[in-house]
């Protein structure tokens, strides 16, 4: 379980008073807690999301769906703020590799509440596929390779 720590942190052990705090959410955290709250809130996010679906294809009901299914990505997105803590998720969100993503994910994210409740259903739908597209972008920049992978596979569509 060390290494394990040691490679989603990017520290060691020997830690100090200051590191401890600004490398999690909460130093009184143990690692089985931050475990727990990865595992929480990432749940959460996902049962957002598919209720906003279910909400949608059911009930066709734009505005809880775009809420429920932003509030998932916002939940999943902050999952990680447990294991690495929440101002080195926000320095990495913001890493060159990163930027673009991350400015689009977040305004995407804020585009979507806003049309769902002026009523714009084209435009809400939209932005979710955006949102979901940034995101999936953003989180592939974490994996090596993940994205040239993904562009020679589209490559090879078209």
């Amino acid at each position: 379980m060390k290494s394990l720590r040691e490679t989603l942190t990017g520290q060691k052990e020997e830690r100090g008073i200051w590191d401890e705090f600004s490398g999690s959410v909460c130093p009184s955290f143990s690692w089985k807690q931050r475990i727990w709250g990865f595992g929480i809130c990432a749940t959460l996010g996902f049962v957002c999301a598919v209720l906003g679906t279910f909400m949608l294809v059911i009930f066709l009901s734009v505005v809880p769906f775009a809420v429920l299914y932003t509030v998932g990505n916002i939940l999943a997105l902050s999952a990680t703020g447990f294991l690495v803590g929440p101002l080195r998720q926000l320095k990495t969100m913001f890493e060159p590799t990163r930027l673009i993503a991350t400015i689009v994910y977040l305004v995407t994210l804020i585009l979507t509440l806003f049309f769902a409740f002026k009523g714009i259903f084209i435009l809400t739908l939209i932005c979710v596929i955006i949102q979901f597209l940034a995101f999936l972008w953003y989180a592939l920049s974490y994996i090596p390779f993940a994205r040239d992978v993904v562009k020679g596979c589209v490559r090879g569509m078209v």
